[in-house]
């Protein structure tokens, strides 16, 4: 998906999508050292409990934030696509207090604390950068909370979906109205707080309507005015700093 973009242009262009970086802070970011690892679908990124020295960014595939009842049951609390840094919190939290994985293969880049840290210290508006990106990510966290929790399977992954699309759009990872989403209905059944089976049905549906084509690693949306309508869907909980959900740009 994104082999030929590096991680720190990833990076360059997500906070770009949510915060104007001046050329002077894009080039502190550029010059971040970042470890990149190759990782199988399914694995933690970060473990809950651990005291890690360093973030991460998603540079190729999908991974997600997670916690497990006692018993084991698994619930997704949010989805993070290349671009994103899904574990800027333990920059200053420390103790992660959920666990970090994989939903389809992917690439990881590790930035350690202490040079983001300084990065930081000279350019203080990084600090407001990565603020607010974690700032977005609690925006996200609400509205998942009143999808889950309010609406109905259908709507519910119709709206997921809306979503998904414009993050990738937002860093140039959606090519018109299709995404690459190597992901299995299970581990999307746990994101949305239903049954795989259920899953199933609805993703049957969604086709049956005319709103979705879906293969193993593809969506393709067929009507999006539509699935928006469907989904309940209105994106500024996603705070970007230009429209990139228009029809037009889509």
């Amino acid at each position: 998906m994104t082999h030929s973009i590096s991680p720190n242009e990833l990076m360059i262009r997500r906070l770009k999508s949510i915060y104007t970086l001046s050329p002077e802070e894009a080039q502190a970011i550029e010059g971040l050292p970042v470890q990149v690892v190759s990782l199988e679908s399914g694995q933690d990124i970060v473990r809950m409990g651990e005291r890690p020295s360093q973030c991460c960014i998603v540079i190729d595939g999908f991974s997600c934030v997670y916690k497990l009842t006692s018993d084991g049951s698994r619930q997704i609390m949010a989805i993070h696509v290349p671009g994103d840094i899904p574990d800027i919190q333990s920059l200053h939290l420390g103790l992660m207090d959920f666990g970090l994985a994989t939903l389809s293969p992917c690439t990881i880049g590790y930035i350690p604390h202490d040079e983001l840290r300084r990065a930081c210290e000279k350019l203080p508006r990084l600090t407001v950068a990565l603020w607010r990106e974690t700032l977005v990510d609690a925006s996200i966290y609400r509205d998942w909370l009143l999808n889950i929790g309010q609406r109905e399977a259908f709507p519910r992954v119709a709206h997921l979906i809306c979503e998904l699309m414009v993050r990738l759009k937002a860093v140039g990872l959606a090519e018109d109205l299709s995404f690459k989403f190597p992901i299995t209905q299970m581990n999307l059944a746990d994101a949305s707080g239903i049954t795989s089976v259920h899953m199933s049905r609805v993703y049957a549906a969604l086709r049956a309507d005319g709103l979705l084509e879906v293969d193993r690693a593809k969506i393709v949306v067929k009507d999006w005015e539509r699935l928006k309508k469907v989904g309940d869907f209105e994106p500024s909980y996603l705070h970007f700093l230009n429209d990139v959900i228009s029809s037009k740009s889509l």
